[in-house]
């Protein structure tokens, strides 16, 4: 009997060779190759030629019409900012989440407002029975409009039924379950995943469906299968949160239709996912009052302005070595801030133990929230509550000047809105924003002078 030909494929970009390699030559990532047998593929035609379709012509810019149609809204305002305005016809979406984050939950919501809106839904599931999928319906709320059901994971039977049935938006949960009987792989493979989705990419451009594709992640927090199945579809949507909290936020990490800033809130209740329109006023429920170590800051997701708690604990280490802990920020951040302070400050923080948390779960990355983390280091160093009604932004430099940031000017107002009454900021900042009297604008130049203004 012949032995089958195998080549090996990188799981991160897709490059494929004879043999294994231990790091890729394409990406230099090291350990991804993974064995997959050739794909053979079927020819036709005079003298084996392959069959060859006609040739579409090219088209200038003016003949190609756009309308309001083209994009559904889902009945989430949420999810419709992270889209860009709404589901784009004939785009392929990914949606990728820790198991149990509330993803099928989610897309089922989203198919039954678009189904009571008069369109046409296919929900495919290779995972859940019929049954299952009632009883999840049922707990969301009463299903109207055309949407229906199917659960199968042959590819080839997928294809003839949205053939058939031509909706308006299918979904595909998951696509690790999902197989084609010409690959000889298991379901999940490198093989398997890469020729399933691009089927279904085929078919959502050929037809002008909406696609969404539910995505397992591994331990590392990214989808599972090769990396490849990212850069083929139109926009890769990543639900994350603590499963034991009841928030969940929707962060798009690719998207050719919109921003890639921009971010969705949505809190699990029995009934389902219930979208939060005002974070800022959920994320500062329950602050303390007259706690050392807090200070409220604003981070810019994309467009909007939320405002969360930073909260510093500092106590006299025990041992040699300084413990540093962060949560829901950049763990090297909080080190180079600390030696900014011990520097340019004469704070001696390496007697201190220091711990910084971004309360409710939020993960935030941008250097706006730098000075409110220093305030908040110093505010328990000298166990000095800062003002509740103080809000506090800007990037710290290694010098201990305190640099411009973005938008400050939507960042006053979202503070405006929610009742603050004073605004400690970069100097150079106020340039640009239109003085008022519901709020009291600080400027500082330097770590020094934000200190003496909470102090």
């Amino acid at each position: 009997m012949a032995k089958s030909k195998t080549v090996y494929f990188c799981k991160e970009c897709g490059f494929e060779s004879p043999k294994w390699m231990g790091q890729c030559p394409a990406c230099k990532e090291w350990n991804t190759f993974v064995e997959e047998p050739v794909i053979k593929r079927e020819k036709s035609g005079v003298s084996g030629l392959l069959r060859r379709t006609p040739a579409a012509k090219p088209a200038f810019l003016n003949e190609i019409s756009l309308d309001d149609g083209d994009r559904i809204p889902t009945g989430f305002e949420e999810l419709d900012r992270v889209l860009g305005d709404g589901i784009v016809a004939g785009s392929l979406v990914l949606v990728g989440g820790d198991p149990g984050i509330g993803k099928s939950t989610l897309l089922l919501q989203v198919c039954r407002n678009i189904a009571a809106a008069g369109k046409k839904v296919l929900y495919i599931s290779g995972e859940e029975s019929l049954k299952q999928i009632k009883l999840r319906a049922n707990r969301i709320g009463q299903v109207t409009g055309d949407l229906r059901f199917l659960c199968e994971t042959n590819l080839e039977a997928i294809e003839e039924s949205i053939r058939e049935e031509k909706p308006d938006m299918v979904v595909i949960d998951s696509i690790q379950t999902m197989y084609r009987e010409e690959i000889s792989s298991a379901p999940g493979s490198v093989s398997q995943v890469r020729e399933s989705t691009n089927l279904l990419m085929q078919l959502a451009k050929g037809l002008g469906i909406a696609v969404f594709i539910v995505g397992h992640v591994t331990k590392e927090g990214v989808v599972a299968g090769p990396r490849v199945l990212e850069h083929m579809v139109d926009t890769v949507l990543y639900f994350e949160g603590d499963r034991s909290a009841a928030y969940r936020i929707l962060r798009g990490v690719k998207n050719r239709f919109g921003s890639t800033n921009e971010i969705g809130v949505f809190e699990m209740e029995e009934k389902g996912l219930r979208q939060v329109k005002n974070p800022s006023e959920f994320m500062l429920n329950g602050r303390p009052e007259d706690a050392s170590g807090a200070v409220v800051a604003c981070s810019m997701e994309g467009t909007r302005p939320i405002l969360v708690e930073v909260q510093a604990l500092v106590t006299t280490t025990n041992f040699g070595m300084p413990r540093r802990t962060a949560a829901g920020t950049d763990y090297n951040r909080v080190n180079l801030l600390m030696a900014v302070l011990e520097k340019r400050c004469r704070y001696e923080m390496s007697r201190y133990d220091a711990y910084v948390n971004i309360a409710g779960g939020m993960k935030m990355n941008e250097p706006a929230l730098d000075l409110a983390i220093v305030m908040a280091l110093i505010s328990s160093l000298k166990d000095k509550p800062v003002s509740p009604g103080t809000i506090i932004f800007g990037e710290v430099g290694l010098s201990g000047e305190v640099r411009a940031v973005s938008q400050a000017e939507q960042r006053v107002n979202e503070a405006v809105k929610l009742g603050f009454d004073t605004c400690i900021l970069p100097e150079i900042c106020l340039e640009k924003i239109k003085r008022t009297d519901k709020i009291r604008l600080i400027g500082v130049k330097n770590l020094r002078e934000a200190i003496s203004a909470i102090t």
